[in-house]
């Protein structure tokens, strides 16, 4: 674990989070597992207090425990999952892109909580959809339902392990922590509910529209609980699922910029055939046949079956082995080479580093020693036809510098914190005053009214605010794309570990 790597985990635990959780979390990062007793010594904070921060950990899937045979349970920080956390807009955006506001929703509730019930997550997306919708439109739950059931069906989201129904069985005394389990054929499997109704607004009086007050409501809602028909069966979002998205994402764009359009929607089809039947970490996808192909091309896609052949043919002949012919029975069997593609994608993202990092000399070099793997100085300077004294230097320089992109998402978290910081009472101010031009606009307020609200932020004032927003934005884009090359080179990092 590196320093670069625990700063991050603590910035973005504690942004999460707050301070308690950070201080438990980067504990655990730093020392490797401990019983809770040794966790509450060493931080100095009350056993109370770091069994709800370890709550919160194990919730979000951020801790892990394990109990030993003397019966002690030590809890382990999981770094790699803590810093998936950057990830959570791209998660959340892609299920907006591929399921609407409702998936959208869906996924963020899911991160936002860790884990959730079936019925419980219908009932809040609905009533946050229902908050949005005009006066007198409501969303209703059985709509919500059936985005859930899609994400299911497409594995981004997936069941949670359960105690063992064992375990509560056996005689004698309770274990000191339950044993989790999971059937692999029930991982996407989604219980049979009938949830009737539609989502409710948020009202701003105390009091409900029959006058009866809030308190005595609650006293009531907690009388007449009904069963929760799915209780017991949590819900998480199946990060591994996201990424494999993201990988063919950057498939079909590699493809598209290398050859065209056309062949980049084949290779689209052809991966959206094989997300569900092929594991994430799979070096090839499943084998499929040309006619198979021509069938599930997008409607209105108006290429014949001769010229799919072609593209595939081409595809198949390319250099770069990004399809790979693996038979001939039902016009011909394909697949994608997955391994070969994440180290083309590897090396390009490598290549342009250095481009920008040393300039098109360096990269010249870079690429001679990608493709010839050992090479000498000498050799170096004959091949890239570049002065031995320049080359010398150039080896030196790739060599003593290391690109420490976690550093760089670490620097950019800290900057955005300080900008926010900075103009913490202007941000207020200015929060404040677009809430009650919200809630005049609600009561229908006249145009001379909210131009005397919006009148509260001087000129000036609101020129430092869109500063303010123009830098924090180019701050997010600049997490998230550092963010993207970091998911390339873990991604063939990964695929090369499991081929050996």
């Amino acid at each position: 674990m590196t320093q670069a790597e625990i700063k991050l985990c603590s910035l973005l635990l504690q942004e999460h989070f707050g301070e308690i959780v950070e201080k438990i979390g980067v504990h655990l990062i730093r020392t490797g597992s401990q019983p809770l007793r040794v966790i509450a010594h060493d931080t100095r904070t009350s056993p109370d207090q770091v069994k709800k921060a370890l709550c919160v950990l194990i919730q979000h899937n951020l801790v892990t425990y394990q109990v030993h045979k003397r019966g002690t349970v030590e809890y382990e920080a999981q770094c790699s999952r803590v810093l998936r956390m950057l990830r959570y807009p791209r998660y959340i955006y892609t299920a907006k892109t591929l399921y609407s506001d409702t998936g959208e929703l869906i996924v963020e509730e899911l991160l936002l909580n860790g884990k959730m019930t079936m019925s419980a997550l219908v009932k809040r997306v609905a009533d946050r959809l229902t908050e949005t919708m005009e006066d007198g439109k409501t969303m209703d739950y059985a709509e919500v339902s059936s985005t859930f059931v899609r994400l299911a069906d497409t594995h981004f989201v997936q069941r949670c392990p359960l105690v063992s129904p064992t375990e509560n069985s056996e005689p004698g005394p309770p274990q000191p922590a339950p044993t989790l389990v999971i059937n692999e054929n029930d991982m996407y499997l989604v219980p049979k509910l009938s949830l009737i109704g539609k989502g409710k607004r948020r009202r701003s009086s105390e009091d409900d529209a029959t006058g009866e007050p809030k308190a005595k409501r609650l006293k009531h809602s907690t009388d007449n609980k009904e069963p929760i028909p799915d209780d017991g069966i949590y819900w998480q979002a199946n990060l591994d699922r996201f990424h494999q998205h993201f990988r063919d994402q950057a498939i079909v764009s590699a493809v598209a910029n290398r050859m065209d359009q056309t062949s980049s929607e084949i290779v689209r089809t052809m991966l959206r055939m094989s997300e569900i039947t092929t594991p994430s970490s799979a070096p090839f996808t499943q084998p499929l046949s040309s006619n198979e192909i021509f069938r599930s091309l997008p409607t209105g896609y108006n290429i014949s079956k001769q010229v799919l052949d072609q593209y595939l043919t081409l595809l198949a002949d390319d250099p770069l082995e990004f399809v790979g012919k693996s038979g001939d029975s039902g016009g011909g069997m394909y697949v994608i080479n997955l391994h070969k593609v994440l180290g083309s994608l590897a090396t390009a993202t490598l290549e342009s580093v250095v481009q920008e990092r040393f300039g098109s000399r360096c990269a010249r070099i870079f690429r001679l020693v990608l493709q010839k793997k050992h090479l000498e100085q000498k050799q170096v300077e004959d091949f890239a036809m570049i002065p031995a004294k320049e080359a010398k230097d150039m080896l030196y320089k790739m060599l003593s510098e290391n690109f420490m992109l976690l550093q760089s998402i670490a620097n950019l978290i800290e900057r955005r914190q300080f900008e926010t910081k900075e103009n913490k009472r202007l941000l207020e101010k200015s929060q404040r005053v677009e809430a009650i031009i919200a809630s005049m606009q609600a009561t229908g307020a006249e145009e001379a009214q909210l131009q005397e609200i919006e009148e509260m932020i001087t000129a000036p004032e609101r020129q430092q605010i869109e500063t303010l927003k123009r830098n924090v934005n180019k701050l997010d884009a600049s997490e998230i794309q550092v963010d993207e090359t970091i998911f390339l080179l873990e991604s063939y990092i990964e695929s090369n570990t499991k081929r050996q």
